[in-house]
């Protein structure tokens, strides 16, 4: 169990006001399974404090067997009678399949010039926190209308960096906004956290010299709940909120960048 009486983070207890619904980003990175049972613990470790959390899971399709996001935004909205059967994890934790209704927001925002994640306030407000985990290419066109900075968890060794760097780009994009990027810890030996550390270093490099602008990283080690508070914590803080949702952030444009960045990759 995680301590969860007086921490450094206890202030962001204020951070929770129920006329608003936060968002929280977390691209997902092909089957890392690690970086999904991350998540979880993650999103476990919100709800022990005090934070009642759905995810959109954007990494699993609806289906008439198991209903999801697009099922859900053909019904009236919750707090006007609609429900879902979210069955056993009612209780616990809200993971909904959310791909094929993410990709839809997506196209009607652009069709209709609205912020893409306007319309799930209604669905979800009952909640405190709403996770997306999808694809960065699906992220980039949701984030547009909101503060919030998304999570790039780092797999290891040069294709977790290939990998990580290829969400930042897709990310970039779309939205102006930083990127944090983890790097998960398995053995949290010396040795594994100077490999971690050199990765994070070219992984910032990259990105500061073909995007354009900085990159927040940190480690965190799997086996320690303190680590993984630590991360729960830091999303709350880069956390927006639907109603922030008001005007767009600066696209990436590729013509306002000095010609060393505007680069194939």
């Amino acid at each position: 169990m995680l301590d969860i009486g007086f921490h450094q983070g206890a202030g962001l207890h204020s951070f929770t006001p129920q006329s608003e619904l936060r968002v929280l980003a977390v691209a997902s990175q092909g089957n890392a399974a690690t970086g999904l049972e991350a998540l979880w613990q993650i999103c476990a470790s919100l709800q022990r404090l005090g934070y009642p959390v759905v995810v959109l899971d954007g990494t699993a399709q609806e289906t008439e067997d198991s209903p999801g996001l697009t099922h859900l935004l053909q019904q009236t909205p919750w707090n006007e009678g609609a429900s879902m059967n979210m069955g056993a994890t009612a209780s616990s934790l809200a993971v909904i399949p959310a791909a094929k209704g993410l990709l839809h927001i997506s196209r009607e925002a652009r069709s209709t010039h609205t912020p893409p994640l306007q319309g799930l306030l209604p669905y979800f407000r009952t909640y405190g926190l709403m996770v997306l985990h999808a694809p960065a290419s699906t992220l980039g066109p949701l984030l547009t209308h909101t503060a919030t900075i998304p999570l790039v968890v780092m797999g290891q060794g040069s294709a977790g960096v290939i990998t990580s760097y290829k969400s930042l780009k897709q990310i970039a994009m779309h939205t102006a906004m930083p990127c944090m990027v983890a790097a998960l810890l398995h053995g949290n030996t010396a040795a594994e956290r100077r490999k971690t550390q050199s990765a994070l270093q070219t992984l910032q490099r990259c990105a500061e010299r073909h995007l354009g602008g900085p990159v927040r990283t940190t480690t965190i080690a799997t086996q320690n709940p303190q680590d993984l508070q630590r991360l729960a914590l830091q999303l709350l803080e880069n956390a927006g909120t639907i109603s922030e949702s008001l005007t767009a952030l600066p696209p990436y444009d590729p013509k306002s960048t000095p010609a060393h960045i505007v680069r194939s990759h």
